[in-house]
């Protein structure tokens, strides 16, 4: 580890190995690398320092471990100051625990005892075991922390964050105790992602199937991108009335399907296509984006004073909306901007004027009969998830190129950003449903999983003996934690792509694939005949 950096968490690390130089693939810069390192190595310590004092463990400490953990993830965080910021936060509450500690140890003092270069430096097993468990948690972060947002918190949720952090500072820990805590990561996944499900609908209504138009009309306008639908519902408030129309991008797509949000008449429709087209996008749209979470690219010079972020999101240079989320600069942003002229007719990836989403689990579930009906009879043959993370990296057409050369007779639900290489195509019906059901964001891997539940119990059956074949893309880490909860469900035959995760060692990998099955991803042709004999 004596290179510039060491970072390894997503798919696209350079040469498929690790980003070790001056900057990552990501655009994130070796200094802020190690900043991100030092923040993650304050959390393992203050876990440590408060192993024995969990009483003096509050909610805003919870939510600062999870936005410390959410500022780490791939395209979120990229400005130092905010780190340091962060990491000072950390120092002062872990040096409160250790003032508390009625022992003398190592860890009593201001600065961090534990350094993450012993996780790199660790044998490749421990390594890639560990590694999972800090993704995973990086990734679940995310999820708690939009959760807290609308004042949804879990406390054994909450809890886990610690006693993970713990395991992955233990110097003594062997793979058997490790294993354990890797799909425990998992099984808490699981419960956040349920708990961040019921904080949308209670908050923002079930989803429901709505048709989302491509254009953007003339007028001034603001696109919005991410996941945290409170942000937009502020923003929706705060612009009533201005003439300001609100467009998504991204994964904020799926909030048009929510009725507490649709019911707002100037909540337009969506703009662009997936996040890592964003730089040749945004590039010369006359108007203003806010991130409220990742995948934020770099922004360039010619776009740069027209981007804002709020949250956990920062950039040098870009202006950042606070906790109170007073959105008036980019409101006025965008009435300085005026927007198009006219009306201007944009297209998905593959020509479609619009798009669908809001196939959630209640939505879904509801049609569960017509979709039990249609399998019995041989209408609907095949199941096929084909949902996760998108990028730039070559080979991810492959999964336009599946979904395109499925059998007419499959069902192809998808979700999060990855769908966006095929979302705007026509694959017709089946049993008056829709071939194509866009669930929603990634953390709605849940409705997917409510579904097939449904769907087994209706069978008789296992999860892994139905018609069902899950189609994975990733790129950061919120893709791990969910590849984390559906091995913890114990399910099987899962097919990853593009390529796999790089902190796999081969005994791992081996591991995975011997007792999951899982298989990496090759071409279309040659995948889905040996997918439709199961």
């Amino acid at each position: 580890m004596d290179k510039k950096m060491f970072c390894f968490q997503c798919e696209q690390t350079a040469a498929g190995t690790a980003c070790t130089g001056k900057a990552g693939v990501c655009g994130k810069q070796a200094d802020t690398a190690a900043l991100q390192d030092k923040l993650t190595s304050e959390l393992i310590d203050l876990a440590l320092s408060a192993r024995g004092n969990e009483r003096y463990l509050t909610p805003a400490v919870d939510k600062m471990v999870m936005e410390c953990l959410f500022a780490t993830v791939t395209n979120v965080n990229f400005d130092n100051h905010v780190l340091a910021q962060l990491i000072d936060r950390v120092e002062r509450e872990k040096a409160r625990f250790n003032d508390r500690r009625s022992c003398q140890h190592d860890g009593c003092q201001s600065s961090t005892s534990y350094h993450i270069s012993q996780l790199w430096n660790s044998s490749e097993d421990i390594r890639s075991l560990k590694s999972l468990i800090l993704f995973g948690l990086r990734g679940m972060s995310a999820y708690a922390y939009h959760a807290d947002v609308l004042g949804y918190r879990d406390e054994a949720v909450a809890g886990f964050f610690y006693k993970a952090l713990c395991a992955i500072g233990s110097p003594d820990a062997e793979m058997d105790a490790l294993l354990p805590v890797v799909l425990e990561t998992g099984a808490v996944n699981l419960r956040c992602m349920e708990l961040l499900d019921r904080a949308n609908i209670e908050t923002f209504g079930s989803p429901e199937p709505r048709q989302v138009s491509l254009t953007v009309e003339k007028g001034p306008f603001i696109v919005i991108s991410g996941h945290d639908l409170y942000d937009l519902k502020e923003l929706l408030e705060q612009t009533e009335g201005t003439g300001i129309n609100i467009y998504t991008h991204g994964e904020m797509l799926p909030a048009h399907s929510y009725p507490g949000l649709n019911k707002y008449p100037h909540l337009k429709g969506n703009f662009g296509t997936a996040w890592q087209n964003q730089q040749t996008e945004f590039a010369d749209i006359p108007a203003p984006v806010l991130f409220t979470t990742n995948c934020l690219m770099p922004p360039r010079p010619s776009y740069m004073d027209r981007v804002f972020s709020t949250e956990v999101v920062a950039y040098p240079g870009v202006t950042h909306i606070g906790e109170k989320r007073s959105f008036t600069p980019v409101i006025q942003k965008a009435l300085s901007l005026g927007g198009y002229a006219r009306d201007m007719h944009f297209t998905g990836i593959n020509g479609g004027e619009s798009v669908m989403t809001g196939f959630g689990h209640h939505a879904v579930l509801s049609a569960a009969d017509t979709v039990i009906t249609a399998i019995r009879e041989g209408l609907i043959r095949h199941i096929f998830l084909v949902g996760g993370c998108d990028g730039a990296k070559p080979g991810r057409n492959y999964y336009t190129e599946f979904v395109q050369e499925a059998p007419e007779d499959s069902l192809i639900l998808t979700l999060a950003c990855g769908k966006y290489r095929f979302n705007d195509l026509n694959l017709g019906t089946i049993s008056g449903l829709p071939r194509l059901l866009d669930m929603g964001q990634c953390n709605d891997a849940y409705s997917a999983i409510k579904v097939a539940q449904a769907l087994a119990a209706a069978f008789k059956c296992g999860i892994n003996d139905l018609p069902l074949t899950l189609v994975l893309s990733w790129y950061e880490q919120k893709a791990v934690c969910i590849l984390l909860t559906l091995l913890h469900l114990g399910m099987r035959n899962i097919w990853l792509g593009p390529s796999l995760p790089a902190f796999l060692s081969p005994n791992v990998l081996a591991f995975l694939v011997e007792k999951y099955n899982i298989m990496p991803i090759s071409t279309p042709e040659k995948d889905l005949p040996r997918m439709m004999s199961h």
